[in-house]
């Protein structure tokens, strides 16, 4: 087993001083080259390519033409890097479609060849992303039996049971409402995966912390957050009300300081003390690459009497010797969290989300969540991907395939990472986490 000192080892290594004169020199001279293309743009002496406003004249323009200055002038020479079709599943390897360009990457016309190419883009950290094996021919039988959708919300009692007739049922009622007998397996299956009392799914990873932060926190509350943090945090953060402060990345000192201030002072203005605090971070952070010190996140949350939301999306399977994430990593207890977010999309190969912890919380969400009151189910097809792979992870299929997985993944991170530091690249994160950011500064590089 490492030590605590090898899974706290993480690099962010700061960039050579010429590189980064090099850098700033070559964005200055795109920059130069950018503005006097649009000037001779703007005159008539050069034809523009870019997408043009329909609208009259006389109207106000849908956009001002700064808007996509770097769109326009930079991103579009390196664009044939970028958004590349594939014509297979996103496995191992991945078929890319080959395309080319006779306009500077302003338009791409497809050949008739395909790349056969290593993918490295892609977040299906254990591989059930797949076309065949067990979770695609239990997700083509669920079809067979449910159909493709629920049409319906969560909210609403599922009354279509496992081994029921669809065209018998289908001259008796004329709705099979959203909640159905697999939206409780997958829940039970996950409550005993990570070790807390209730669970529930969401159909978009996205959504479940977007609009599940505004059910759990608003006005008088006071949440603090990585100032790393993800997008969807941000956003059902800002949503919910609450105050919001922030502390620097992975930084406890920061964070017990934020803490102290906090109490001390209470409630802007009137200086009552908060209704409560909520401390938000990530489990492995997608694009730092680093992993949250959740031992000491979990001190400071009991010393201060605060609550803990941790997302886990890219750590969920992927890290722990279980696969059980962070929580695992750490060897912490799992009901020390709060609340525990993950999705489906990245370990389980499938799509939504889910928030699990206590059962009053999960009932609260149940009653007060909008991404549980008004979005659609998830479908039979999502849900059956999610419970084989799970099953699989949790060795309850019978094999150790689960397990072989994860201590693969676990193997090629920490070969990736230690080669990609010997050929001189500049790679940021934790010694063990999946996320490998690597760095390239130059644009005349990764064009």
């Amino acid at each position: 087993m490492e030590n605590n000192l090898t899974r706290d080892h993480e690099e962010f290594e700061q960039i050579p001083r010429t590189v980064a004169v090099i850098t700033i020199l070559g964005y200055f001279v795109l920059n130069i080259l950018g503005w006097f293309r649009d000037f001779l743009r703007h005159i008539g002496l050069e034809r523009k390519k870019g997408a043009k406003d329909p609208n009259p004249e006389d109207f106000v323009p849908l956009y001002q033409s700064y808007e996509c200055f770097y769109t326009r002038n930079m991103y579009t020479r390196i664009r044939d890097v970028f958004n590349r079709p594939i014509a297979s599943v996103a496995g191992a390897k991945v078929d890319v479609i080959e395309r080319l360009s006779n306009d500077y990457n302003w338009s791409f016309r497809f050949t008739d060849k395909k790349l056969h190419a290593i993918n490295l883009g892609s977040y299906n950290y254990l591989g059930f992303a797949e076309n065949n094996g067990p979770c695609a021919e239990e997700s083509i039988e669920s079809i067979k039996k449910y159909g493709v959708a629920n049409c319906s919300t969560r909210q609403e009692l599922g009354i279509y049971q496992n081994g029921d007739d669809l065209k018998e049922l289908d001259k008796h009622v004329h709705l099979l409402s959203g909640s159905q007998t697999f939206h409780k397996e997958l829940e039970n299956l996950l409550t005993q995966y990570l070790g807390v009392e209730d669970a529930i799914a969401f159909g978009m990873g996205f959504a479940t912390n977007a609009l599940n932060i505004p059910a759990i926190a608003r006005k008088g509350d006071l949440i603090i957050s990585d100032d790393l943090n993800h997008t969807s945090l941000i956003l059902g953060i800002r949503l919910s009300g609450a105050t919001i402060k922030t502390f620097k990345h992975n930084d406890m000192k920061a964070l017990e300081r934020i803490l102290k201030e906090s109490i001390v002072n209470g409630q802007p203005r009137h200086h009552r003390p908060w209704r409560k605090i909520l401390i938000v971070v990530e489990g492995v952070y997608s694009m730092e690459g680093s992993i949250c010190r959740l031992p000491e996140i979990i001190s400071l949350k009991k010393k201060y009497k605060a609550y803990l939301y941790m997302d886990e999306a890219h750590s969920i399977g992927a890290i722990g010797p279980h696969g059980k994430g962070v929580v695992d990593y750490w060897n912490a207890n799992s009901n020390d969290i709060d609340v525990h977010m993950g999705t489906f999309t990245k370990s389980f190969g499938s799509a939504g989300g889910y928030i699990a912890g206590r059962k009053e919380l999960i009932d609260h969400i149940r009653i007060h969540s909008h991404g549980h009151c008004y979005t659609a189910s998830m479908s039979a097809p999502v849900i059956y991907q999610i419970i084989s792979s799970l099953k699989i992870i949790m060795g309850m299929d019978g094999t150790d395939n689960g397990h072989k997985r994860i201590q693969q993944l676990a193997k090629n991170v920490q070969y990736f990472r230690r080669h990609l530091v010997d050929m001189g690249f500049i790679v940021y994160g934790n010694d063990n986490s999946p996320v490998v950011p690597v760095l390239i500064y130059m644009p005349a590089k990764i064009a």
